[in-house]
């Protein structure tokens, strides 16, 4: 069947993270491999969106790298961050298409876990109003508990990520189905408010498809996976080829 969409498909869209294409070029303190260059490979793949975690400690991202992307992309820019004023400023003066506030410890290799919205409700209500003032969408980066999902829809946001890690690491049938399963039921109740519903964390293009066939889901954020693949099959292909896992979870979705 053709990638040609029916006009009745909703397409599931895609976020890319380059972060790792920035810690290759950190490991030499570089200009190579070259961030702006990858970004623009995944949109020419197809990818609705780049996404790049702007760390505190600046461990692969760069402030020029943001500042760059902003000014070139077509594709939207997704700007994660942790809620600290450094970057809150650094977002409300380039004003990227939506930010996703995510918790930061600057030990960890990556984000562990998701965000606690419940018990942070009224700064992230700050938070979430001062980024509406400049024009910019918020992304909760959140486990797939319905009392987060609550809290969201509570100071505003406009999306919620659900942090698919567990499900990723989750070892046997009964533990993937739990994981799942939550992912579901948090996924309905997103249905209910007026908030979408995206995930991202540990996807692959082998576990991707029972996430995609979330009901309502909008939008995955896919970055190592990605960009580990890209190192044998090429940036542009491992883009493609979760567009195709995409794409067919759209039409099976659609009953096409």
């Amino acid at each position: 069947m053709s990638r040609s969409e029916p006009h009745s498909l909703r397409m599931i869209e895609l976020g890319v993270n380059i972060d790792h294409v920035a810690t290759l070029r950190e490991a030499r303190k570089g200009l190579n491999p070259d961030v702006i260059a990858a970004a623009k490979v995944c949109e020419a793949a197809g990818a609705q969106q780049i996404t790049v975690h702007l760390r505190a400690d600046r461990r692969h991202i760069q402030d020029h790298d943001v500042e760059e992307l902003h000014q070139v992309l077509q594709a939207r820019l997704n700007l994660e961050m942790g809620v600290t004023p450094e970057i809150i400023d650094i977002a409300h003066r380039l004003k990227p298409h939506t930010v996703c506030l995510v918790p930061e410890n600057r030990q960890e290799v990556t984000t562990e876990g998701g965000l606690d919205v419940a018990g942070q409700r009224t700064a992230l209500f700050d938070v979430t109003a001062g980024m509406h003032a400049h024009g910019i969408h918020v992304s909760m980066f959140i486990d797939p508990d319905p009392h987060q999902v609550e809290a969201s829809a509570a100071v505003g946001a406009d999306y919620v990520e659900f942090h698919t890690g567990a499900y990723a690491n989750a070892k046997g049938q009964a533990a993937l189905a739990h994981e799942l399963d939550r992912l579901h039921q948090c996924a309905l109740l997103v249905g209910e408010t007026p908030m979408r519903c995206n995930a991202g964390h540990g996807l692959t293009v082998r576990n991707l498809w029972p996430v995609a066939l979330l009901p309502g889901l909008n939008e995955v954020n896919i970055g190592h996976d990605i960009i580990a693949r890209a190192i044998f099959i090429g940036l542009d292909r491992a883009v493609k080829e979760i567009q195709d896992v995409l794409f067919e979870a759209a039409k099976f979705r659609a009953g096409a």
